[in-house]
């Protein structure tokens, strides 16, 4: 195979359609963009609910030292009024599951969130110790609407200090990162289907440009992968640069919005992290691959007729 050939038809079709192969390499990195957007966007939803637990949880803090509760009159919670509340929560229908996390646990995730570049705020996490931290029930529900009887069940009980329905602080947030993703992954989807007419179209219009090379070629006997060739290395390039682009958005995002801004604003919660990202980068390169060369395949087929 005459490789001299097929970079230097390379080379020709290119120049040719300039701004086809421009458009179709900004199509292909605004697309892999937006998708590796809501990517990004459901891997934070799964670090949050990871973090904070599901949407089904309820949560019953206990007493310790400082609680000002009616219910915490004696101090710390005792190992009977656990027992206790342990008992209630075994027995209830309600209660799909429940798990106690202890004071050294709720410390070490208090140290894996709360983590700040000021120096100022850092310090004051740092003041804080396991003994300061409550105890606390983790409860899955059978049926969420079942929230208030599991609040009123354990409510009044010796030891408990209080008790949060997760869905308050976490709805606001997934229905904000729901909207983000959704919203990501259409114009994704738009641009993405977009992007394969592009593809269509630049194999027509440089088929139809190199027609009488093509017809040359296959009097001379040439085989389907010699004329083909060329035009899966010219969308394989448009797609390489592109994913060139989208990776660099990505990079971005990390760099700039999410380390450089929300991690140090908003510790309560886990962030994606380099790693999410590395990931997420390895999927749209080999998504942009796929977008440029199988309707590349499948049109020089069409076209050239080999």
């Amino acid at each position: 195979m005459q490789l001299t050939y097929v970079f230097s038809d390379l080379t020709t079709g290119i120049k040719r359609n300039v701004s086809m192969v421009v458009s179709l390499i900004l199509t292909i990195a605004v697309s892999l963009s937006l998708f590796a957007l809501g990517l990004l966007v459901r891997a934070q939803v799964d670090k949050i609910e990871e973090s904070l637990g599901s949407r089904l949880q309820v949560i019953v803090f206990l007493c310790n030292e400082t609680s000002t509760a009616p219910t915490c009159i004696s101090g710390g919670v005792s190992d009977e009024q656990r027992k206790e509340i342990s008992t209630e929560l075994k027995d209830s229908r309600y209660v799909d599951d429940f798990r106690l996390q202890d004071q050294d646990e709720a410390y070490a995730k208090f140290q894996e969130i709360y983590v700040s570049d000021d120096k100022t705020k850092q310090r004051a996490y740092n003041e804080v110790e396991a003994e300061d931290l409550k105890e606390s029930y983790w409860i899955t529900l059978k049926d969420p609407r079942d929230y208030e009887k599991v609040g009123s069940l354990v409510q009044g009980l010796q030891g408990v200090d209080s008790v949060q329905d997760l869905r308050d602080v976490l709805n606001p947030v997934y229905r904000a990162l729901n909207v983000v993703q959704v919203g990501s992954l259409i114009f994704a989807a738009v641009l993405l289907l977009a992007a394969i007419f592009q593809v269509a179209n630049t194999i027509r219009l440089a088929a139809f440009a190199r027609r009488r090379e093509i017809g040359i070629m296959r009097l001379v006997g040439a085989s389907s992968l010699y004329i083909q060739l060329p035009f899966l290395l010219e969308s394989a390039l448009a797609a390489l640069v592109g994913i060139g682009l989208a990776v660099i958005v990505v990079a971005g995002l990390m760099g700039l919005v999410v380390y450089g801004s929300l991690r140090g604003k908003f510790p309560i919660f886990e962030w994606v992290g380099w790693s999410d990202a590395y990931v997420i980068m390895g999927w749209i390169a080999l998504l942009g691959l796929a977008l440029a060369l199988l309707p590349t395949l499948l049109m020089t087929r069409k076209y050239l007729k080999v």
